[in-house]
């Protein structure tokens, strides 16, 4: 029998973990990064260069009713907000394939405290003044012959590896 909300028996964490989405415009990409925000209970959502429409149809039934649970916040400028996170003590992670990126599965997240995972923008990724700078760049392996996925689908699997051994806050 396939259960509901209410009987999953999970167990609730908090993830000291930041979204930072350079410019990320889709509707229906910020309603499915919402619901993942949600599900896997990070700090906050902040977009920056781009403004939400949180009333557009589009956006509100992709992300359900997440909209109403997750923190987030509009800024203007992604270098600015990541300069500000770092002097926070957040460590900057860019998701994007760089000629010194790591592997996302490779990198050992248990030494790291706070965490700000930039995504980029679908068409162009993350400007390189962020890139510049994140404390390390990651990238998911790819087995095909597209070099990119959905910003979405990226952000999914970054944050399942990311909080398998990033630490919950108490």
């Amino acid at each position: 029998m396939q259960k509901t909300h209410s009987n999953t028996g999970f167990e609730k964490k908090k993830f000291p973990l930041v979204l930072v989405l350079d410019g990320v415009s889709g509707p229906a990409n910020i309603g499915s990064l919402f619901r993942l925000a949600d599900a896997f209970n990070i700090e906050k959502i902040i977009f920056c260069g781009t403004s939400v429409d949180i009333q557009s149809n589009r956006l509100r039934r992709t992300a359900r009713a997440t909209v109403k649970n997750v923190i987030f916040e509009e800024q203007e400028n992604s270098e600015v907000i990541c300069r500000a996170l770092k002097a926070s003590g957040y460590r900057i992670f860019a998701l994007e394939i760089t000629s010194d990126s790591e592997q996302l599965q490779d990198f050992d997240f248990s030494e790291v405290e706070k965490l700000a995972l930039v995504l980029g923008n679908e068409r162009s990724g993350i400007e390189a003044r962020v890139l510049k700078l994140a404390d390390k760049a990651l990238h998911i392996n790819m087995f095909g012959e597209n070099s990119s996925m959905n910003v979405t689908h990226a952000a999914a699997i970054a944050l399942f590896e990311i909080t398998k051994r990033l630490q919950p806050v108490p």
